[in-house]
């Protein structure tokens, strides 16, 4: 019998391929060498080869041909190996590949009833990031000209940054800042110039920083003014648990949780069904917040 390969020792491409199969397969219902082939650039024969060797080498019981459709469906027993099974999770790879749609002809119906929402990315110059991304693979220092709205001017910064952010609207710079001592968070769009890498290593490292390592939890519930069965559309709505929602984060990135939960701490709405949630332990998560 055929020893099965491990999916960590798959190559890159091919797990890609095997990933476009049980995507297609689960929401799409039908699966032909077509998506292969029109997707990935290859040949009829390196496509039904690559369905065989998915079903033979890791998943004999996901996939059925079906003479009437002429192509692959998923069988009673699919359980993908290769993505994630959930709605959520396919509702991201539709609003992240919107628009290579017309390139994938299997879900191109999906795509077709599917709109996205196109917001301008602010500005991320390629010379800004570049460095940015070396400075965090290699914990390095760099030296940096850098606005904000309490220094509008441009002014030089010396950083040793450690993770790049991105909050759902923009990209945030997590690193050290030897002007504040301290750890701070820097939005790419308002560097300036180009960021000079230093030579030395820092040691104020992302084990250091006291804001990525600490490990919080926001509580959100229905606003209790909300009548019962308001809030029971609610709880549905966020998938809450015994009538909340834990989020489990990062004490750094408690106000881009709140943000994208459009969560205002600093006022409550006059109308609850305007405001619908609202954070239950506001108190603990105080050090976190922008003030």
């Amino acid at each position: 019998m055929k020893r099965k390969q491990s999916i960590e020792s798959i190559r890159w491409d091919l797990a890609l391929r095997y990933r476009l199969i049980e995507t297609v397969a689960w929401w799409e219902g039908r699966l032909t060498t077509g998506h292969l082939m029109q997707s990935f650039g290859i040949s009829r024969q390196q496509a039904s080869k690559d369905i065989n060797t998915y079903i033979n080498d890791h998943a004999p019981q996901n996939l059925e041909y079906d003479k009437h459709l002429k192509g692959y469906v998923p069988s009673k027993q699919f359980k993908p190996l290769f993505i994630d099974d959930s709605a959520s999770a396919y509702l991201h790879l539709v609003s992240q590949s919107h628009d290579r749609a017309p390139h994938v002809e299997g879900l191109a119906l999906a795509y077709a009833h599917t709109e996205v929402l196109q917001v301008p990315d602010r500005s991320v110059r390629p010379e800004v990031l570049r460095p940015l991304l070396k400075a965090c693979r290699a914990g390095l220092r760099l030296e940096c000209e850098y606005v904000s709205f309490n220094t509008p001017q441009v002014e030089t910064r010396l950083i040793a940054p450690h993770t790049l952010i991105y909050t759902g609207m923009r990209w945030h710079l997590r690193a050290y800042c030897e002007k504040n001592r301290d750890y701070r968070d820097f939005v790419l769009s308002r560097f300036r110039g180009v960021p000079e890498l230093m030579d030395d290593e820092t040691e104020y490292t992302r084990e250091l920083d006291p804001g990525w390592s600490t490990k919080v939890q926001v509580i959100i519930e229905p606003d209790s003014r909300l009548k019962p069965e308001q809030k029971t559309i609610i709880e549905t709505d966020y998938t809450m648990q015994d009538g909340r929602l834990v989020i489990e984060t990062r004490g750094a990135l408690v106000q881009y949780v709140l943000q994208r939960y459009q969560i205002d701490t600093t006022k409550v709405h006059t109308k609850a069904t305007a405001q619908q949630i609202v954070v239950v332990n506001l108190d603990e998560l105080q050090g976190w917040l922008y003030h």
